[in-house]
């Protein structure tokens, strides 16, 4: 059967203090999906015509107000995920990318969707974390993140979505 697959990019800020990593997350709020959970600072679906690197660039200003470039993004790898529900909207393909360069002070601007906006240690995350994204989060943290992942088939959990290694 063909489906078809909603594509989304997703934007993690890093930043280095001391000797450790920090990612920027939002708390999920008023989205009716996974709110209440730690999430990815910026993301959103690629629109009509607009490129993959496009859309990371204008979640980030929409979400955080700060200007990227495409050159700013750091390609961290592709997540082919379904809920395994047979309903369109839950057939995704995500696109992960860092940045650690960017323009203005990232801060809250669509406060009706996010509740809090913080920097947290890759290796002390905030619970709850949406689950395909603290996939994605461990593996950055361990530096072992497969180029292109899948995640939720065959009853798959995260755990059992890593790739094998080469």
């Amino acid at each position: 059967m063909r489906f078809r697959v909603v594509p989304a990019a997703y934007v993690l800020p890093l930043r280095r203090v001391g000797r450790t990593d920090e990612v920027l997350l939002q708390l999920r709020c008023g989205t009716g999906y996974m709110d209440g959970h730690w999430a990815a600072a910026a993301a959103g679906h690629v629109e009509a015509d607009e490129s993959v690197h496009a859309a990371a660039c204008r979640e980030a200003e929409e979400e955080l107000g700060i200007g990227l470039v495409p050159a700013d993004l750091v390609p961290l790898t592709v997540m082919h995920r379904t809920h395994g529900n047979h309903r369109a909207i839950d057939e995704r393909v995500d696109f992960f990318f860092s940045c650690r360069t960017w323009t203005g002070e990232p801060r809250r601007v669509e406060q009706a969707k996010s509740a809090d906006l913080r920097w947290c240690s890759l290796d002390d995350l905030p619970e709850p974390v949406v689950p395909h994204e603290l996939f994605v989060l461990a593996g950055l943290r361990r530096g072992d993140l497969p180029p292109i992942i899948s995640f939720g088939f065959d009853g798959a959990t995260s755990a059992d979505a890593r790739a094998p290694r080469r």
